[in-house]
Parts: C-alpha cells; structure tokens; sequence
C-alpha cells in the first residue's frame, strides 16, 4: 500500500512518501480504507522533535485519524461492521497510508446526512470543541474570546458561542484570516499580531467572560489579562510554541477560574458521536481550509507550521 514514512524527526522534508506491507486484521480487528486523514498541529510537532502524548519508536507511519470504510474483518468480528463508513483513532500512528487496522470497538459510524470528509475534519476537532463549550458552561450574553479563531478547533467554537447567544470576539495571526473572520459575520475579529490588539478588545466590549486559548504563551497571557473576575479561561492549543502558563495564584488573586477538561475513552467517543451528529444535523460546520494529496504530506505539515492554513487541513488518500 502507499503510504508516508517518518525514519527521523526533523522538518516536513522528513515525510518521505513510500510503501509499506498491507496490514490484515487479526482477532477482533478491522482494516479500513482510509478516505482522508486528518492532520493535527501536534503531529508536526512530534515529527519535528518526537514531542507529544504518541509513544512510539521510529521509523514509522504518523497520523492518528482517518475515515474511511471497512473492508476486512479479522476473526470474532461482528460481520455486520463490513463496509460501513467510519472514523477512526489509529492508536497515535500509522493514518497516512492507504488502510489501517484498528480494534473494532475503536471506529465511529459517520451518520447520514454528514460528508465522510466533513466528518473527519470534525472527529478531533469536534469532540475537543464540544468539550470546551460544556466545560465553559457558556450562557446568554457571555463575551467570549476565541483565539485561533480561524484554525479548526477555533472556528467550530465560535460556531458554539454564537449558538449560546454570547458575543464573540475572534482573534486570529494576520489580516488574510481575520478578512475570514470578519466575513463570517462574528461580533468582533482582531488580529493578535498587532500591538494593542487588547484594547481594541476592552475598547469593543469591555472584559471578557470566557476565553478559549489556543495559541499559549504570552499572548495566552495578554488574553487572560482580558478576563473579568469570575471568568473563566480554557487552553487547547499551542500555537505559539508552547502551552499557556498562568500561575494558579494569579488566576485566584483576579477570580479567574482555569478549567483543564480530561475526559476519559468513554466521554471521548460520546463526545465524538455528538461532534457528528451535530455536524449531521448542520450545527457545526468545520471548515476544510486546505486538501494534500496523500504523497504530499510534507508540503501539508509545512504550511501548518508557516502558519498558512485556515480551518481543518486534510490529506485525500483516495
């Protein structure tokens, strides 16, 4: 089958496009034909450094989502699971390649009415948006800041925040994507990379009630600084090169409570479910901002890093 190799960490050069034995199922598997993979900002950063939660030795296959269909049941499988459409975690590698095996408790049915592609772009993304709203407890007349606004995980929460009635303030890197942002019709985009971007904030309105970090270090810091006592702060991202830093001393002198979600195997599948039922139902529309073709994983990952993409970035292994 073909698939992308990572032999040693290092730029996006190190993706090298190549082939590998077709994998078979075995007791209680199920190989799938991957679709699409899904690239996460994480994944650049393990095959840059090795950094990440993904315990594994090189050299081996990255990518740790993908849709698709099953195809091949190993023994004591359910022959009902034969050719039905899903995504899947892959166990943290192995995703960029033409097929997979996984255990067959491991897949998510992609509902009808939902694009197998949408749905991948929605599987990680999705369920760690739908996480963050519930654990902000969003309300009515929230002012809610989103930082990577315009990245996957930011703009399915300002879908969120705009569906609880809050206000929502986007904040993204560059004026190509706060053009994005605006277009969209959201309360108010700024672009972080502009001096005073916070006052442009507090000058629209005032403090802030929530704010969804995704990028961390000292910008995660000037927008913690934008929190109202009794506001709540939650990170998810760091795309600034390493994650938000808030003293828990600091967060209790101001009233500010910083909440850290851990949702075990179980709460991650239903939250799963929901991202796609949601996105079924038209709730939540994820943004496929950029498609690779499969062998072109290496120009993916450094248009992520760049800090070119917009949305969910996929690879078409189909």
């Amino acid at each position: 089958m073909r698939a992308v190799w990572l032999r040693e960490f290092g730029g996006p050069e190190v993706l090298v496009p190549g082939t590998a034995p077709d994998p078979a199922p075995g007791p209680g598997q199920v190989l799938v034909d991957v679709a699409h993979a899904n690239i996460t900002f994480v994944e650049t950063m393990f095959r840059a450094t090795g950094f990440g939660p993904f315990d594994a030795e090189l050299p081996l296959i990255p990518g740790n989502g993908v849709g698709g269909t099953i195809t091949e049941l190993g023994p004591g499988v359910d022959p009902a699971l034969a050719g039905r459409v899903v995504v899947t975690a892959t166990g943290g590698t192995g995703g960029y390649a033409e097929r997979v095996v996984v255990d067959r408790s491991a897949p998510v049915p992609v509902p009808p009415g939902l694009a197998l592609d949408a749905a991948v772009a929605l599987m990680a993304d999705g369920r760690t948006a739908l996480m963050l709203a519930r654990a902000a407890g969003l309300r009515r007349g929230d002012r809610v800041l989103v930082e990577a606004a315009a990245g996957g995980v930011g703009s399915l929460l300002t879908q969120l925040a705009a569906a609880s009635g809050a206000t929502v303030v986007a904040a993204a890197g560059g004026p190509a994507k706060v053009a994005g942002l605006r277009a969209a019709g959201l309360d108010l985009a700024v672009d972080y990379r502009q001096p005073g971007w916070t006052g442009r904030v507090r000058d629209a309105v005032g403090a802030v009630d929530v704010v969804f970090d995704g990028v961390g270090g000292p910008l995660a810091r000037e927008a913690f600084d934008l929190l109202d006592p009794g506001g709540r702060m939650l990170s998810f991202g760091l795309a600034g090169g390493a994650w938000a830093d808030i003293p828990a001393e600091a967060a209790t002198a101001r009233g500010v409570t910083l909440l850290s979600p851990r949702p075990g195997p179980d709460e991650l599948r239903a939250l799963t479910e929901a991202a796609l039922a949601e996105g079924a139902a038209g709730r939540l529309r994820p943004q496929i901002g950029q498609r690779f073709p499969l062998e072109r994983a290496a120009d993916a990952h450094a248009a992520i890093e760049a800090r070119q993409t917009v949305g969910k970035t996929l690879l078409d292994v189909r």
